[in-house]
């Protein structure tokens, strides 16, 4: 952290305004600087997430889904970036100048401690939410026929069905007993349960059992059945402690002196580090006696506030199988999730014989999950079936374990194309799945190449080479999310398709470097981190600084998942101050203040939570009318660790439409967005004088559905 530069630079008067600001203080990430800690912007993120639960105008099925999704947010929490600041602290605390009682080091080190001490509290009381959106929407449900069953009575028929679900899907896949010793314990995987009897018996949950298990519109948490029916089928009179243990799995790999052949053996290695590391939280349903607790504490090195009893259920994620399985019938009787969304093709590229004649004519928007991703499909199908395409080229960070893609490149490189895929094999949690598609695309004839070094592959980019009349002809696809159908129809991503030469030269230039390992430079209109991308940023906010001090306009608009950078905050804090108008469009952890007067004035600050998960990234600067699309947040790990690539809209009508409907959408959001005050919290935002309720993701789905009548993409 540049801590010491920025206090320098806002002190003492900036701070002495923060100071002021009643909530302030304890969001902010170190002492005396201008930056909310981003894990305690994340938390408040998930909590916008948890009161979708709640929010009366979703279905009830949607909500039910929210609350999974915040319960599965948090676990990741816990494995990756709890770690991260417990390490972060232990760095603090070993450093020279802490211990030579360095006032402004050592004011750090507590001050993180104390953070880590909120993150525990904050969690706490999140827990205490969760239950209470678990019980209403228990109680709701009810009311539908649909049934979550929790702690039915022995001799009912629901407590019949449950024990009759438990012996036939749980309990053939129990291992037998052990007697109970903390070692045990402490070598379950990652996310694992298990039972502790009284008696000391001693039963692990393989995590290959569903949490949530249904028959009908009857459904069982795991853990309740475990609590309910293990004592009986074990001959033990005594109800079992549930436990459930998450990990440290904040590791990385670094591949830069390894052979690409060595590469998959050494990612499936590591992924063992993620089972192994050490105990970072310990949730318990039902009775857990005391002894064993303070046994966790001492053997486990656990402080007692990462000891949570379950909030309702250790399994909360399972919810997502009430939001697939309920029965067709209930959800269309009650209405309990939005209708099916109907994603269209845009009329040019339906016909897969002519798309390459329509990219001649002009660049394509695509705007997932508005625009259908079989968009991009048909234009690969088309590539590998068109004779004179010669090469078809793509990177894969996260890919859907089927799909439509893999199975057209399989096709080519069968039918004697070139085809290349660069797969990054550390994409955390898709580790097994890109190991195993690396090996399916290899024994097709795909040429298969993964990341290198420290960085991570990131960009998302596919590269279509065809032999035309007076040579080879470069068509590009550049994209903000995956290349996965799945979370496409889930997640909002803008891409673009494109026959334009420049950044086709640009793309082919990418894959060539990379293909021997190196860094990708010297592009002609792509920005690539970690070698220009953050210079770029820095310059182009600096630029409109320079044009709101010269009395020009100025304006700077930007969509991310996450604005962490230290640097770029600052700089858009001296643009504020300079007069330059900003609206940021952030999903998850922001670390800027707006709205401080003679800091950030100038700066709102936006999140939307709805339907489908933002992830597109925008970046627009007025003076200089740059324009970006990007797979990179504004984060020190998407600048500095990982390949990226932001590529710019030179389209007049997809500028257009992107400038003039996508981002006054976006800021008129007044159902679902949320806007960061000076204090530090997110408050909803009030209906403008004459304007009615407007929700981005409607309006967006409205236009798409009318294939876009009355913009510039008609």
């Amino acid at each position: 952290m540049h801590v010491r530069w920025i206090v320098g630079q806002y002190a003492p008067a900036i701070m002495q305004k923060l100071t002021f600001l009643p909530t302030l203080p304890s969001l902010l990430a170190a002492p005396e600087t201008p930056l909310i800690h981003r894990d305690l912007s994340w938390l408040q993120f998930n909590d916008r997430v948890l009161g979708e639960s709640r929010a009366p105008g979703n279905p009830l099925l949607e909500r039910v889904k929210f609350l999974a999704i915040s319960a599965s947010n948090l676990d990741e929490f816990f494995v990756i970036r709890l770690s991260s600041l417990a390490r972060s602290i232990a760095r603090a605390r070993a450093t020279p100048i802490t211990r030579s009682a360095n006032p402004l080091a050592t004011s750090t080190y507590v001050h993180l401690s104390r953070t880590a001490e909120s993150i525990f509290e904050i969690i706490a009381k999140f827990g205490a939410k969760q239950v209470e959106a678990l019980e209403l929407l228990t109680s709701e449900l009810e009311q539908v026929s649909l049934h979550i069953i929790r702690q039915a009575k022995p001799g009912t028929p629901a407590f019949d069905l449950g024990e009759e679900l438990f012996k036939e899907m749980v309990l053939p896949h129990l291992p037998a007993a052990e007697t109970f010793s903390m070692q045990q314990l402490a070598g379950l995987e990652n996310l694992q349960m298990a039972a502790i009897f009284p008696g000391g018996q001693f039963v692990r949950v393989p995590r290959s059992l569903p949490a949530m298990i249904h028959r009908g519109n009857h459904f069982f948490f795991l853990d309740d059945l475990l609590a309910s029916h293990l004592g009986k089928t074990l001959s033990i009179d005594a109800v079992p402690g549930i436990v459930r243990v998450s990990k440290d799995g904040d590791f990385s790999v670094d591949l830069e002196e390894e052979d690409s052949e060595s590469i998959p053996d050494i990612v499936r290695s590591s992924l063992k580090r993620r089972e192994k590391g050490r105990i970072v939280r310990l949730q318990y349903l039902g009775p857990l006696s005391e002894q064993i607790l303070h046994k966790c504490i001492s053997q486990l090195r656990l402080t007692p506030s990462q000891i949570f009893p379950a909030p309702g259920s250790l399994l909360l994620h399972g919810l997502w199988s009430v939001f697939q399985n309920s029965p067709n019938e209930l959800i269309e009787k009650h209405q309990l999730k939005y209708p099916p969304h109907q994603a269209l093709i845009p009329k040019p590229l339906r016909d897969k014989s002519k798309i390459f004649e329509e990219l001649k004519q002009q660049d394509f928007l695509l705007h997932h999950p508005y625009d259908s991703f079989d968009a991009f499909v048909g234009w690969i199908e088309a590539a590998c079936d068109d004779p004179q395409v010669s090469a078809i080229e793509q990177t894969v960070y996260r890919m859907d374990a089927v799909s439509p893609v893999i199975k057209a490149l399989k096709r080519a490189a069968s039918a004697g194309k070139t085809v290349r895929v660069f797969i990054e094999l550390r994409a955390r949690f898709d580790e097994l799945n890109n190991l195993r598609l690396a090996e399916e695309l290899r024994k097709a004839g795909v040429e298969v190449y993964f990341g290198f070094g420290k960085l991570k592959l990131h960009a998302k980019i596919a590269l279509v080479t065809r032999k035309e009349a007076g040579g080879v002809r470069y068509y590009t696809h550049l994209s903000t999310g995956n290349y996965n159908a799945a979370t496409a129809r889930q997640y909002t991503d803008l891409a673009i398709l494109t026959a334009n030469q420049d950044i086709g030269n640009d793309a082919r230039l990418f894959f060539s470097t990379v293909m021997n390992g190196e860094v990708p430079v010297q592009f002609k209109v792509l920005l690539s981190a970690p070698t220009k991308l953050h210079r770029r940023l820095i310059a182009h906010i600096q630029a409109e600084t320079k044009a709101a001090l010269a009395g020009k306009p100025a304006r700077i608009v930007a969509k991310v998942n996450a604005l962490v950078d230290e640097l770029v905050i600052d700089q858009l804090y001296r643009a504020s101050k300079a007069g330059v108008k900003v609206d940021l469009i952030v999903r998850g952890a922001c670390s800027l203040v707006p709205g401080v007067q003679g800091l950030s004035e100038n700066i709102r600050v936006i999140s939307i939570v709805d339907r489908f998960l933002e992830h597109s990234r925008l970046y627009y600067f007025e003076s200089r009318q740059a324009l970006y699309l990007s797979s990179a947040d504004w984060m020190p790990r998407n600048f500095f660790s990982r390949l990226e690539i932001a590529f710019p809209v030179q389209d007049p009508l997809l500028r257009k439409f992107l400038i003039d409907f996508v981002i006054p959408t976006y800021l008129s959001d007044n159902v679902k967005a949320r806007e960061l005050t000076p204090q530090g919290t997110w408050k909803k935002r009030a209906a403008r004088s004459g304007k009615g309720a407007v929700r981005s993701q409607f309006l967006f789905e409205e236009i798409a559905g009318k294939g876009y009548l009355g913009t510039p993409l008609e």
